[in-house]
C-alpha cells in the first residue's frame, strides 16, 4: 500500500511534463452560428476522416460531447459568457456545472480543459470581479471529484488586453486589470494551467495602417531589409504570430510571473470578405493556415521561450453564417457543413491534403477594375466558348454572386481548354494564374480533381497530431518521453 502510494504521488509529479513529451498540437474550434449545423454524430465523422485529435467547444453541449465519447479526440468545454456571473457567486453552481458538463462524460469522452468564457475582460468587463472566483469554483469542484489533474481551467482573452503589443520586450497588460490580471496569473501558476490567447493576426495587419507587410502576417519570409526585430533584444520576429504570443510572455513577465505557457484557442484568416475587406481570400486564408500548421509543429516557442511549444486551435471548423458583422466574419471556417474543405488544407499524420489536386488556374486579380471584370466575363463565356453553366443561379459555384468569383470561373474554365493552343490568363489585365486551386465546396474548377479525395505528399506531417512527427524537435521531445518512462520504470523496480 504504501509502495502504489509513492508511485501515485510520483506519477503526480510527471504529469506535468507529459504535454511536453508529447509535442504541440493543433486542434480546431467548432463554433454553432451555423444554419443548417451537421448532427453531432456527422462533425465527428469530419474530424475523425481529417485526423484532427483536439476541438474546443463555446459550450458543453450534450450531443457533442456524447458524440466525442471514444473517438479519442480531446476536449475543450467552454462556460459560456452568461454562465461566468453565476458560478463566480455560488460554489454550487459550480460543483453543478462540473457534475453535469464534466464528470458525467469522463473517461469516455477525452475533457482535457475548460475555458471559462470568451475574452471576458474585454467583451463583458463588468463580470470581471468574479472571473478569477468563477475559475476557483471550477478547479475546488474538480479537485473534489478528483478530476483536478485530468482537467485543467483556464480562460481566453484577446490580444486587446495587451495596448501596445510591439516591440513585445516592452508589452504589458493594460493596466486597468492589473488586479484581475494578477489574480488570474496566480491561479494558472498554482494550478499548472495554460494562459489562453486569442491572437489574430488577420487585424493585426488590416487594422494596422500599412505599418506591417502582409507576408509578416502570412508566416511568409521577409528580404533581410524588411525584418521585423524587437529593438530591445534584437530578435528577429518571423511572424506577426510569433510576436503576439511573445508579447503576452512580456507581459506575464512585467507581473512578476513566469513558468506559465501561452496556449493560441483561437487563430486562423477569413477566405471571403466585403468589398471593403480585400485581404479576406481563400489564397491569404490557405497559406496562413498552413504555414501557421507547419510552424507550430515545429515544437519551438517564440524568441523569448524558444522551448516551450506554442499549442494552438485553428477558428474555425465551419463558417458560421449566422453571425453578426461584416461579411468576413462569417467566412472563417476550413470546412463547409457537407464536410468538403473550402481550401487545400494539410491535415493528418498520413501527409494528407483536405481538398483538390494541385495545378495551374487563372483566376481574377484582386482589387482587378469590375466593368473590365465584367467585359472579361462576357466575352470567356461567349467568344471564348467558356463552359460558364456552373456560375448560373441555382448551379454550384453560382455563390458568391460577385463579378470576381463569376470572372475568375470562367476565365479558368477558357484557360484550361485553350492555353494548349495559344490561349493566355490576361484578360486586359485582369487575371493572373496561380497554383492554388480556386474550387470550393461542391464547386470544382476545371483542372481541379474532380472529388474531395486526399493527395499523398512525399514528407508526412502531423498538424492535427499530438506528435509533430518529423519535426526538428522530434530527438528532443522523444528523448524527455523516454525520461519519463524510464522515470516510472525504475520506480516500478523500486517498489
Amino acid at each position: 500500500m504504501m509502495g502504489e502510494r509513492w508511485l501515485g504521488r510520483i506519477l503526480l509529479l510527471l504529469l506535468p511534463f507529459l504535454p511536453i513529451a508529447l509535442g504541440a498540437f493543433v486542434g480546431i474550434n467548432i463554433g454553432t452560428d451555423v444554419t443548417n449545423l451537421p448532427e453531432a454524430s456527422d462533425i465527428v465523422a469530419v474530424l475523425k476522416s481529417n485526423e484532427i485529435t483536439h476541438v474546443r467547444l463555446y459550450n458543453a453541449d450534450a450531443h457533442m460531447l456524447k458524440a466525442l465519447a471514444n473517438s479519442g479526440i480531446n476536449v475543450m468545454v467552454g462556460v459560456t459568457n452568461e454562465e461566468v456571473l453565476g458560478i463566480g457567486e455560488y460554489p454550487a453552481t459550480a460543483a453543478a456545472w462540473i457534475n453535469k458538463n464534466v464528470a458525467a462524460y469522463l473517461p469516455a469522452t477525452n475533457i482535457t480543459a475548460i475555458a471559462v468564457g470568451s475574452e471576458v475582460l474585454t467583451a463583458i468587463p463588468h463580470a470581471a470581479p468574479v472571473l478569477v472566483p468563477a475559475m476557483n469554483n471550477l478547479h475546488k469542484a474538480l479537485v473534489a471529484s478528483n478530476l483536478n489533474f485530468v482537467v485543467k481551467v483556464s480562460t481566453p482573452q484577446s490580444t486587446d488586453v495587451i495596448p501596445k503589443p510591439f516591440p513585445p520586450s516592452a508589452a504589458a497588460f493594460n493596466s486597468s486589470w492589473n488586479s484581475t490580471l494578477y489574480q488570474l496569473l496566480q491561479f494558472l501558476k498554482n494550478t499548472n494551467s495554460s494562459y489562453m490567447l486569442n491572437a489574430y493576426p488577420y487585424y493585426g495587419y488590416t487594422q494596422g495602417n500599412g505599418i506591417f507587410p502582409l507576408d509578416y502576417a502570412l508566416f511568409r519570409s521577409l528580404p533581410s531589409v524588411k525584418q521585423i526585430v524587437d529593438p530591445n533584444t534584437l530578435f528577429h520576429y518571423n511572424s506577426m504570430f510569433d510576436a503576439m504570443v511573445d508579447a503576452t510572455y512580456y507581459s506575464i513577465e512585467a507581473m512578476n510571473f513566469s513558468g506559465i505557457p501561452v496556449m493560441v484557442t483561437e487563430t486562423g484568416w477569413p477566405w471571403f470578405g466585403g468589398s471593403n475587406e480585400p485581404d479576406a481570400t481563400a489564397d491569404n486564408a490557405q497559406t496562413f493556415n498552413n504555414n501557421l500548421i507547419k510552424r507550430v509543429l515545429n515544437g519551438s516557442g517564440p524568441p523569448s521561450q524558444s522551448d516551450v511549444p506554442i499549442n494552438t486551435y485553428i477558428y474555425e471548423l465551419f463558417n458560421e453564417d449566422k453571425r453578426p458583422g461584416p461579411v468576413s466574419e462569417k467566412n472563417w471556417g476550413v470546412f463547409f457543413t457537407n464536410g468538403t474543405s473550402v481550401y487545400p488544407l494539410s491535415l493528418g499524420t498520413s501527409g494528407r491534403i483536405t481538398g483538390n489536386s494541385s495545378g495551374i488556374f487563372c483566376v481574377a486579380k484582386q482589387g482587378a477594375d469590375s466593368d473590365k471584370l465584367q467585359d472579361g466575363l462576357n466575352w470567356a463565356c461567349g467568344q471564348g466558348h467558356a463552359n460558364c453553366v456552373a456560375i448560373q443561379e441555382g448551379q454550384p459555384c453560382y455563390s458568391p454572386n460577385t463579378v470576381a468569383n463569376h470572372a475568375s470561373y470562367a476565365y479558368n474554365d477558357y484557360y484550361q481548354k485553350m492555353q494548349g493552343v495559344g490561349g493566355t490568363c490576361d484578360f486586359q489585365g485582369t487575371a493572373m494564374t496561380t497554383t492554388v486551386d480556386p474550387s470550393y465546396g461542391s464547386c470544382k474548377f476545371t483542372g481541379s480533381s474532380n472529388s474531395s479525395s486526399t493527395v499523398t505528399t512525399p514528407v508526412a506531417s502531423a498538424p492535427f497530431s499530438p506528435i509533430g512527427g518529423g519535426s526538428p524537435t522530434s530527438a528532443v521531445l522523444a528523448s524527455q518521453l523516454k525520461y519519463v518512462i524510464c522515470t516510472i520504470s525504475v520506480v516500478l523496480t523500486l517498489l
